[in-house]
């Protein structure tokens, strides 16, 4: 399940290291609040056997914001998603945000119209397009072809020869974190965006926007929908 935030603020423009990493202060802090222990559990520990922390949020959408280059604009009546495919979480993160009157985003100031909880498509034919709004960061081994490690910081682009393999094996230990059934297959990429490199935590990450095609048990895709997929 996804939270749509409706939002709105005066503002026209984000620094760009502030476009993304305050979705992820915003849901700890949210949880901190409301629902202590499960906060310090998944900030800590994380979920599953591999510490994966099933939260996911996206950058702000203004679609009336003048663009400006150079700047990520905003402005006027827009919304925030964050999401997860726990419900619990997701009835924690509703009811701290339907308190606020304000979100501070980087600095900036969301007034809060709206909380909607948004369900995930069924995927009863086992198939799904997901396409994304914000960077899939994918991280590979860094060796080169010859199995020569080149790099500890290997980000993969879509268009990479390791990306399928890494991306796939993420869906699956996604899946394998909630205890559903991890037999998720990536068939297809058949669209990618711009690079970008946004600050999620610490440092830039890059990566792109991307539509893909999986197949899968329905469960398993609406979880990964509900959770995204970088």
């Amino acid at each position: 399940m996804r939270l749509r935030i409706e939002v709105a603020t005066a503002a026209t423009e984000l620094a760009w290291a502030k476009v993304l990493a305050p979705g992820r202060s915003l849901a700890y802090d949210v949880l901190a609040r409301e629902a202590p222990a499960l906060g310090r559990q998944l900030h800590n520990q994380g979920a599953g056997p591999y510490g994966m922390v099933p939260l996911g949020h996206g950058a702000p959408v203004f679609p009336q914001a003048k663009r400006q280059r150079g700047a990520y604009a905003v402005g006027g009546r827009g919304w925030v998603e964050l999401g997860s495919p726990l419900f619990d979480v997701v009835a924690v993160l509703a009811q701290g945000i339907k308190q606020r009157e304000l979100l501070d985003w980087g600095g900036v100031a969301f007034r809060v119209l709206n909380v909607v909880a948004v369900e995930p498509p069924g995927f009863e034919s086992g198939r799904g397009r997901f396409r994304t709004s914000t960077p899939v960061v994918m991280k590979g081994t860094g060796r080169d072809e010859s199995g020569q490690r080149t790099t500890r910081q290997a980000w993969l682009l879509p268009t990479d020869q390791e990306f399928p393999v890494f991306f796939q094996r993420n869906l699956r230990r996604k899946a394998e974190t909630l205890g559903l059934d991890p037999e998720v297959s990536l068939t297809e990429i058949s669209w990618v965006g711009s690079k970008r490199s946004f600050s999620v935590s610490q440092g830039a990450k890059p990566g792109a926007p991307v539509e893909v095609e999986l197949t899968g048990p329905p469960e398993t895709l609406q979880a990964i929908w509900s959770w995204g997929l970088g």
